[in-house]
């Protein structure tokens, strides 16, 4: 129990624990970018496709 207590100590003077979470908060944020990018492309190709199909039926002005 001694030595549980004495590694959380360390841990929490040490600069692990603030640099783990830097590198999750940078994580977290290029996980927000790509999933914006994502959707945004998808959503261009969506319209893409739609306007393609509608060219090609005659429907479309």
């Amino acid at each position: 129990m001694k030595n549980l207590i004495r590694n959380v100590k360390q841990f929490l003077i040490s600069e692990d624990g603030p640099t783990a979470v830097e590198y999750a908060v940078m994580l977290a944020l290029i996980i927000i970018v790509c999933l914006t990018a994502i959707s945004s492309i998808g959503t261009n190709a969506s319209a893409t496709f739609n306007r393609v199909s509608q060219s090609l039926s005659g429907t479309g002005s």
